[in-house]
């Protein structure tokens, strides 16, 4: 298919303007960008550093840009109709790419992330019904006890200090799946070993798989960590616990009413199968990474972008005692934290959790009069799109008043993925979004953030988008 060159205007070099709420200049942190062409190894080496300094700058203008290894060939794309036509158009001709499941099989075996075709429609089949609107309101107040439980620990530790935020809001991500996922808080025996296994699995996931550079066989080794196959073997054998304590409580009908009985009782409606437990227990295994490094991830960017930004931190606080003071929001007083989800969605923008998607060609293209082969990666890059010049006005600046203009409208429309789009959009994006705006609103609601000017942040993307050295800040109770 042949995609006509998108006409758009080009970015001014001029100073950027200060945001109509903004009472400085200063632009959130970016990494900088890999300087000329380099060899392969080097690249892979950059590459493992960080994903996202890694890239040439060129990318945040380019429409298309080609990469060639001896071992495959891949295309960023980066126009919106491209990106239109792998999501949405014609998604069954650009599965994703199997090289993203081999580092990440000894932790999430088959689950929804990493599978295509009929397993992946049987298993969305099943776990969509659980996120539906009605069920998030269901949900909601179990969200709400893990957000106040956040806001204690937030205050319990708020003596003007540096701290790294990261590990807060892990920590809170992470109750919030336990509770609305199992029932359980994060204090919960296994919870905590989970969690606890978790930040230890992170710490020795490889960015590059062997499998993930080379054309392997399946019967070839990919050499995964010792650690990295303890860590994933330990989290699943206590999803499984997990997993049969709650079909046992299922099959006693005395199970609580929260998304693994959804999700476990849930028949096929083709079918009329349910998932066993391994299957469960893969699903269990991505919603934990998914939706709990994800959130760390975003909560971590937004109290961080709040504290560089204090006069939108102001009106977030302002903005939450006056809809709904010191007990937290009800479900209905979400919609109305409208401050804080466009916070939220900026924060987004500007540092999507995961910065890269990759999908595959199942056959001959032609894209922007170039022939791709079959067999090619094809990369979307939220990160770059969500950046990009000949799209966004002064896309490196944090505003979130950008949403109610024509140019942030049409953006959102058709440059805006956190969650990708089309039929493989993230199943909990409902979720995600009622989870950041009610968390962002209720720590900013009690504490106070500040910067810590030695040891300012740096986005570097190895599975999410993370703080180089920590997120650091400096976190007081408000009066």
């Amino acid at each position: 298919m042949n995609m006509a060159t998108r006409k758009s205007p080009e970015p001014v070099e001029s100073a950027p303007p200060v945001c109509p709420f903004s009472q400085t200049n200063v632009q959130p942190p970016k990494p900088p960008s890999r300087e000329g062409r380099v060899s392969l190894w080097r690249y892979l080496k950059l590459f493992k550093q960080d994903i996202l300094s890694a890239q040439p700058a060129r990318l945040y203008r380019a429409w298309m840009a080609e990469f060639r290894t001896p071992f495959f060939r891949s295309y960023m794309c980066n126009q919106p109709e491209l990106v239109d036509l792998v999501l949405k158009g014609r998604p069954d001709d650009f599965p994703k790419s199997d090289r993203i499941r081999e580092g990440l099989t000894p932790l999430l075996g088959n689950s929804v992330f990493v599978t295509n075709g009929a397993t992946w429609r049987r298993q969305r089949r099943i776990i969509d019904p659980a996120f539906e609107g009605g069920r998030l309101r269901d949900t909601y107040p179990a969200m709400l006890e893990a957000t106040q439980s956040a806001v204690a620990r937030m205050v319990a530790s708020a003596d003007g200090g540096p701290q790294d935020i990261e590990s807060q809001t892990s920590h809170a991500a992470a109750d919030v799946i336990f509770r609305t996922l199992f029932s359980i808080p994060i204090e919960h025996e296994v919870a905590s070993q989970v969690f606890e296994e978790f930040k230890a699995h992170q710490r020795t996931q490889p960015v590059v798989n062997l499998g993930a550079l080379l054309p392997l066989p399946r019967w070839v080794p990919r050499f995964h960590k010792s650690k990295t196959r303890q860590t994933a073997t330990i989290i699943r054998h206590l999803i499984t616990r997990l997993t049969e304590m709650r079909m046992d409580e299922i099959a006693a009908e005395r199970a609580p009413d929260d998304l693994a009985t959804k999700i476990m009782t849930t028949a096929d409606p083709e079918t009329g199968e349910t998932f066993n437990t391994e299957e469960m227990v893969d699903q269990v295994a991505i919603f934990f990474l998914a939706g709990h490094e994800t959130s760390a991830s975003a909560l971590a960017w937004a109290l961080y972008l709040m504290a560089l930004y204090p006069e939108w931190q102001e009106r977030v606080a302002h903005e939450a005692e006056a809809i709904y003071g010191s007990d937290g929001p009800e479900f209905s007083q979400i919609g109305k934290l409208r401050v804080a989800r466009d916070v939220f969605r900026e924060t987004l923008r500007l540092y999507p959790p995961v910065p890269m998607m990759v999908r595959e060609a199942t056959g001959e293209e032609r894209f922007r009069d170039r022939n791709v082969r079959k067999g090619s990666q094809i990369v979307l890059s939220p990160w770059h799109l969500h950046r990009h010049e000949r799209l966004w006005e002064r896309p490196d600046e944090f505003d979130p008043s950008r949403f109610s203009t024509e140019n942030g409208k049409s953006c959102l429309r058709e440059a805006y993925l956190p969650f990708s789009s089309g039929q493989r959009v993230c199943t909990g994006a409902g979720f995600a979004m009622i989870e950041g705006t009610l968390l962002v609103s209720m720590l900013v609601r009690a504490c106070r953030f500040e910067l810590v000017p030695e040891k300012p942040a740096m986005p570097v993307a190895h599975l999410t988008v993370r703080g180089k050295d920590g997120i650091w800040l400096k976190v007081t109770p408000r009066a």
